[in-house]
C-alpha cells in the first residue's frame, strides 16, 4: 500500500431544511492509500452516503479539507469539480443508470464524450472496458436484454472507461441476488487487485464489507474505532 491518496481532515457537513440545520458529519477525518478498497458500513442515517458523496465530489462540505492526490476538492467551485469528477471519479450505483435507448457499448462510452478524443478511439476503450468486465459478447445488447447483474457490470465498465484515480460505489449490489452480488464484489476486487484501482464502497452488507480490504464504521456522523479495521 503506498502514500494516501484520499486525506480527509476535520470534515463537517450540515444541510438546512426549512428553518432546521441537520448536522449530517462531525469533524471526519480519515486517509485512504492509494491501492485500498475500502467499504463504508453504518446503520442509515449514519452520514455513510453524504462521506461518499464529498470524496467523489458530488457534494461539499460546510468545513475541512478534502484532498484527493494532493488537491483541495472542498475548494473548487462547481464548475472545476464538475471537470475534476469527469477526470478522476468512476461512479457505480445500485441502480444501474443506464440509458435504455443506447447498447452496452454506447452506455459504456458515454462519460468519453467530456474528453477530447476521436470516436475511434472512444469506441475501443469502451470495448476493452467491456472486455475487463467479461461482457465484450454483449456490447450490442441494450439494458432490457441483460440481467440485472450485467447491467451492473456494464456500469461498472462506464466507470471505468475513462481511466479514474477513484471508483466509489454506493450499495453497488443493494439490488442483486447474493450469487450474483458476490459476482459483482469479486469483480471489484478484482480491479482493485490486479488493476491496481482504488475503490470506496459504501453497503450495509457485510458479507458485502468482508471483500473489501478493511471497513470503517460510521455512525451518526462519527467515526468508529478511529479509521477502520
Amino acid at each position: 500500500m503506498s502514500e494516501a491518496l484520499i486525506k480527509i481532515n476535520n470534515v463537517v457537513k450540515h444541510y438546512v431544511r426549512g428553518k432546521q440545520k441537520v448536522e449530517v458529519l462531525h469533524g471526519i477525518t480519515l486517509e485512504i492509500p492509494k491501492g485500498d478498497f475500502v467499504a463504508l458500513m453504518g446503520p442509515s442515517g449514519s452520514g455513510k452516503t453524504t462521506l461518499l458523496n464529498l470524496i467523489g465530489g458530488l457534494d461539499q462540505p460546510n468545513g475541512g479539507e478534502i484532498r484527493i492526490d494532493g488537491q483541495r476538492i472542498d475548494q473548487l467551485g462547481s464548475g472545476e469539480l464538475s471537470r475534476w469528477r469527469a477526470r478522476h471519479v468512476g461512479f457505480v450505483f445500485q441502480f444501474y443508470n443506464l440509458l435504455p435507448v443506447l447498447n452496452a457499448e454506447r452506455n459504456v462510452e458515454l462519460p468519453l464524450l467530456l474528453h477530447k478524443m476521436s470516436g475511434s478511439e472512444r469506441l475501443q476503450r469502451a470495448r476493452l472496458a467491456l472486455e475487463i468486465v467479461g461482457l465484450k459478447d454483449r456490447a450490442g445488447h441494450k439494458p432490457r436484454e441483460l440481467s440485472g447483474g450485467q447491467e451492473q457490470r456494464v456500469a461498472i465498465a462506464r466507470a471505468l472507461v475513462s481511466d479514474p484515480t477513484l471508483l466509489v460505489c454506493d450499495e453497488p449490489t443493494g439490488d442483486l441476488d447474493r450469487s450474483t452480488a458476490d459476482e459483482i464484489l469479486t469483480l471489484l476486487q478484482r480491479l482493485n487487485r490486479e488493476h491496481g484501482k482504488t475503490i470506496v464502497m459504501v453497503t450495509h452488507d457485510p458479507k458485502a464489507a468482508e471483500f473489501a480490504n478493511r471497513t470503517v464504521h460510521l455512525d451518526k456522523g462519527t467515526l468508529l474505532n478511529g479509521a477502520g479495521e
